[in-house]
């Protein structure tokens, strides 16, 4: 059994909690705002609940990142997995600025199929690099997908 590279791991856990940081920042003050409960959907699960499932989803993606990373073999891939993941995060901070903070979601759901493509791709590079970093996204794109649904009956429902 290989060691953890705990370098490596920390790193990972640094940059994908910063990013749950900053969508934080951009959320919190929304959430339990008119504006919110005016146009949240039925089908909405409690608050409580996106904390959690966000923590959870945080910690998976940390773990996808670090088994691509330490396992690619060349510089190639290394650089295929920062691309995909940078551009993934960055999306993931871009619908919650668009969604809650401008509190635009009809621009928020287009934003949102951009990101759940993103995801897609992370899991098709990740797959070839280590099966187990791929399956961890699987989690990611179902949730996002549901966020999806309800942004979509936000916006246009």
């Amino acid at each position: 059994m290989k060691r953890v590279n705990l370098k490596v791991l920390f790193t990972c856990l640094l940059i994908v909690y910063l990013v749950a940081f900053i969508g934080s920042l951009l959320t919190t003050s929304s959430v339990n705002s008119s504006w919110y409960a005016s146009v949240k959907p039925a089908i909405t699960p409690p608050n409580w609940v996106f904390p959690v499932v966000w923590n959870i989803l945080f910690l998976l993606i940390a773990v996808s990142l670090y088994f691509a990373w330490i396992k690619s073999k060349n510089k190639k891939n290394k650089t295929k997995v920062a691309v995909v993941f940078g551009i993934n995060l960055l999306l993931n901070i871009l619908w919650s600025f668009l969604f809650f903070f401008l509190q635009l979601p009809a621009l928020a759901f287009f934003e949102l199929i951009i990101f759940e493509a993103s995801i897609i791709a992370m899991i098709i590079i990740t797959n070839k690099i280590k099966k187990v970093s791929a399956y961890l996204l699987i989690p990611y794109a179902v949730w996002v997908a549901f966020a999806g649904i309800l942004n979509y009956l936000i916006a246009f429902g």
